[in-house]
């Protein structure tokens, strides 16, 4: 581990300490739920990364779901929310705080102070281990206030509830319900960045301009940050066997922003610095193949199946999930394993 990744995971596990206890989350069993009328509702997911923005879209489409009409801002980092939630109508105000907030120290602040101009009628902190996220709900004026504790009655009822898109809508429901709000059984939504028809349309001209035919296409990406990226020697013998295995199947490398490949660029690729563009160019493939890392969870948002490889993440909390996707341990299993899985969801589509 990098000093400067043991430097973070120490200042968080402080952070974590001392934040761990601010905010509670109450009810008041008398409440009539006639009397709630859901206008505007804040979540709070201070973080400026892809995959993370992207787990939250189901507790966005489910939000929007049980409250038609609501508006919904989010407190987040960075700028990559405004992208993916571009097509998002429920989603309003994109409060955010700078990615490197101290070099831009004043626009920091002036994030937190923004957090008190509006009024809600529910906050949520999305993520219960984030400090910032407990601090942000705390201090942004609201009726209800949801602060991400996972209730026990959750835990033994779902067994998928350590998911870190699924968790957040059962507590969702859950915290409904004691607000003596119907309870819902309907299954979670998948991840989505509701691409559009001439997103959709326009990556497919980009794919056919790629492979020059009309076979279906495996979309692989070969890349992932830090101990999560598998080297040439994992992936050489996956993409040999996925030739010899799929003769009909085109396959074509989604490229990282590094415009780096582990295969050596033996497959054809794709390339662009467009997370919407990318999305759709997967979203026109049959199947996604790659390890965890943004771009996973970018391909499960675009519907397509995709087979995930883990090794140093929990399958349970990051796995892609909907629509015939899997998370794969590589601990545990092997080259062969892997095509059969492959296999078994191409013949499912």
């Amino acid at each position: 581990m990098r000093f400067k990744q043991r430097i973070n995971n120490y200042r968080r596990a402080i952070m974590r300490g001392l934040t761990k206890n601010v905010g509670s989350t109450k009810f008041d069993r008398n409440l009539d739920p006639s009397t709630i009328n859901v206008q505007r509702v804040l979540l709070s997911r201070p973080n400026h990364r892809l995959g993370n923005m992207l787990l939250i879209t189901p507790l966005v489409q489910e939000i929007s779901t049980t409250f038609p009409g609501c508006k919904i801002d989010l407190f987040v980092k960075g700028n990559i929310a405004p992208i993916v939630f571009e097509n998002y109508q429920n989603v309003d105000r994109i409060l955010k705080l700078p990615k490197k907030h101290f070099k831009q120290l004043d626009k920091y602040l002036g994030g937190w102070i923004g957090l008190r101009k509006h009024k809600y009628d529910i906050i949520i902190n999305v993520d219960t281990n984030s400090s910032s996220g407990r601090l942000s709900s705390q201090m942004a004026k609201g009726r209800f206030k949801f602060f991400g504790d996972i209730p026990e009655e959750v835990k033994q009822r779902h067994a998928d509830y350590r998911h870190m898109a699924k968790f957040p809508v059962y507590n969702f429901r859950y915290y409904l319900t004691q607000l003596n709000m119907p309870e819902t059984d309907k299954p979670i939504p998948t991840m989505s960045m509701q691409l559009s028809d001439a997103e959709l349309q326009n990556s497919k001209k980009l794919l056919q301009d790629i492979v020059k035919n009309d076979k279906k296409t495996i979309s692989i990406f070969t890349y992932a940050t830090g101990d999560k990226c598998y080297k040439g020697d994992f992936w050489n013998p996956l993409y040999e066997r996925l030739l010899a295995e799929f003769p009909d199947y085109n396959i074509v490398e989604v490229l990282p922003v590094e415009n780096v490949s582990q295969i050596n660029f033996k497959a054809p690729s794709f390339y662009s610095k467009d997370v919407r563009e990318i999305c759709a160019f997967i979203a026109n493939t049959d199947i996604f193949v790659g390890a965890d890392s943004g771009i996973m969870h970018l391909a499960n948002a675009s519907q397509t199946p995709t087979v995930g490889f883990f090794t140093v993440t929990d399958t349970d909390k990051y796995g892609p999930y909907g629509n015939h996707s899997l998370a794969v341990d590589t601990d545990k299993q092997g080259l062969e394993d892997y095509i059969s899985i492959i296999k078994r969801i191409l013949n499912a589509n």
